[in-house]
């Protein structure tokens, strides 16, 4: 499904990952100036540490280009990624194709859903899955498609193997697990390499399981938050993409902290989303860079 939003100029966006040396950003905004690009916007970063790694993002308009943007593609990798050795990425801007996935809670999933309709979040969601049938009126409300796969520990396989056969009918770019309640297999995290956004709350490792707020409260925590990440087979360990904190005080209850903790649970993880989907989250190692200003 798609959100009215809109129209912009058509535009391109270029990712460089590698090697720190002198001469990268003249190389590149000089084979762009003189293929007609107009850049809009560039960020840089280089690393600090040993390896010394360089990170490039630019976006540029495309209406005065003198060839195709694929044609600029195959320019680029012949005259410039080579002399650097790049790991990178051009391409148009377009609206990604992504599915959310959410079990009983709905806090995560209709903040993305309200910021999709309101045009903030440009992307087409062709459905919403989910392992029960809570969530189907506050979906279908939306024009969004809602599939529900229900499952149990004996067919967690099944299940999940049907899950990854629509996703792929449906070209799906991106999942986001809005407070979806199952873990990933390794197999179905290994179609989707740093395309699985996964949003906790930042009681980890300390209250794991079940009530993590009211355990929270028992011990008079002072700060409560959330992590917005990618999803690997080590459980709430991938590459961290954003996180954010709210202090709380003797005087909230269990409710409170509750509601606070929706709060930044759902804030963070549509920021996540929003920065991924704009090219601006680099992935090195189990660590991020993240153009996020």
């Amino acid at each position: 499904m798609t959100a009215n939003t809109p129209a912009a100029s058509p535009s391109a966006r270029l990712l460089v990952q590698c090697a720190d040396r002198p001469g990268i950003v003249a190389a590149v905004s000089q084979f762009l100036f003189r293929h007609g690009a107009n850049i809009m916007q560039a960020d840089q970063y280089s690393t600090a540490d040993g390896d010394g790694r360089f990170f490039l993002r630019v976006e540029f308009q495309t209406d005065g280009l003198d060839c195709t943007v694929e044609a600029l593609r195959e320019t680029f990798s012949r005259d410039i990624a080579p002399e650097f050795g790049m790991d990178w990425r051009l391409g148009a801007v377009g609206r990604p194709r992504v599915a959310i996935l959410a079990s009983r809670t709905d806090h995560c999933l209709l903040e993305l859903l309200w910021r999709w309709r309101g045009g903030e979040l440009p992307i087409d969601i062709p459905m919403v899955i989910s392992n029960h049938e809570a969530l189907r009126k506050d979906v279908e409300v939306f024009g969004i498609p809602f599939e529900v796969f229900p499952v149990t520990s004996g067919t967690r396989p099944q299940q999940e193997a049907a899950i990854r056969a629509r996703l792929r009918e449906e070209r799906i770019q991106l999942v986001v697990m809005a407070r979806y309640m199952q873990i990933l297999s390794g197999e179905f995290i290994a179609e989707y390499p740093a395309r699985i956004i996964n949003i906790h709350h930042s009681f980890l490792p300390a209250f794991a399981g079940a009530d993590p707020y009211g355990r929270a409260f028992e011990r008079g925590v002072k700060i409560i938050g959330a992590t917005a990440h990618y999803a690997t087979e080590d459980l709430d360990e991938g590459p961290i993409i954003e996180q954010d904190v709210v202090r709380v005080s003797h005087g909230d209850t269990r409710e409170s902290l509750m509601r606070l903790g929706r709060e930044v649970e759902r804030s963070v993880l549509a920021r996540a989303v929003q920065w991924h989907i704009e090219d601006r989250v680099f992935v090195r190692g189990n660590r991020t860079v993240v153009f996020n200003r």
